[in-house]
């Protein structure tokens, strides 16, 4: 009788031909370049220009195109659509991954700063917060394209309701994280852990209600609905927390102080 590894070697499949096994001019050393709908070439000229981008293609007339390149990719743009509407931020997008996502942030966010005076947080163009340990961030150009930056190695899943290891309030922390971070969604965060909180906060662990609270507090800075604020802090401040469990949630409200400073324009 065969072994088992003359068994494995008569059942195991084929690997399926590569391109490259049929047409040998075909290598695996392509370069993809996305061409996304552009709204107004010159608010894309200015806004691309200020966080250092390189211009190398510009064409209005007869046809629009538009070409740029910062570090290592590309970014070209085209006519939109008749009746584009970038309000709705619905136009395109791409993924650029990188292998350091926190270094790519802080550089668009100097740039930023260094041609506005401040980040370009609401509205349109912007660049969402980064929180760290996060493992992407976007930047809305002007036409409403996402441009998502993202880490190599983020996990390829996501636990879409909170992580199935957790319960309770320390489970829709979790959820509030994947609206912040992967929705861009901080209303919906917010929502989210003011119900848990409601919920679950009279038989949670301090520590938990009081990340809750610190987290609602900082998404609330950032929606810039603030008149809730003292009413949390009271609570944080009644709250029984060991030393370490107090630098834990210490930590989350320097994120929240963070976000004000977001908003402030330099002076």
């Amino acid at each position: 009788m065969p072994d088992q590894a003359e068994q494995a070697d008569q059942t195991a499949p084929d690997a399926p031909d590569t391109p490259s096994d049929q047409h040998p001019g075909v290598q695996a050393n392509e370069t993809v370049v996305p061409t996304l709908h552009c709204a107004s070439a010159d608010e894309t000229l200015e806004f691309f220009q200020a966080l250092g981008f390189e211009v190398t293609y510009r064409q209005t007339r007869p046809y629009l195109y538009l070409a740029f390149r910062w570090s290592g990719f590309d970014l070209h743009y085209s006519r939109p659509p008749e009746g584009l509407d970038p309000s709705r931020e619905h136009t395109g997008g791409c993924l650029v991954m990188v292998d350091d996502v926190a270094a790519y942030h802080a550089a668009l966010v100097a740039a930023m700063r260094r041609h506005y005076g401040k980040v370009l947080a609401r509205g349109l163009p912007r660049i969402t917060r980064y929180r760290s340990g996060a493992t992407r961030f976007s930047l809305m150009d002007p036409s409403g394209n996402q441009i998502i930056f993202i880490q190599r190695d983020e996990p390829e899943e996501l636990e879409y309701g909170g992580s199935k290891e957790l319960d309770g309030l320390a489970k829709a922390l979790d959820q509030a994280r994947i609206f912040r971070e992967f929705k861009h969604d901080d209303r919906a965060a917010l929502r989210h852990v003011g119900s848990a909180l409601r919920r679950y906060g009279n038989r949670a662990p301090a520590v938990d209600v009081g990340l809750a609270l610190a987290t609602m507090i900082e998404l609330s800075t950032a929606l810039d609905e603030i008149g809730d604020l003292p009413a949390w802090m009271d609570r944080l401040r009644g709250l029984d927390l060991t030393d370490a469990e107090r630098t834990r949630v210490e930590a989350e409200l320097k994120i929240a102080a963070h976000v004000r400073g977001w908003f402030r324009r330099l002076p």
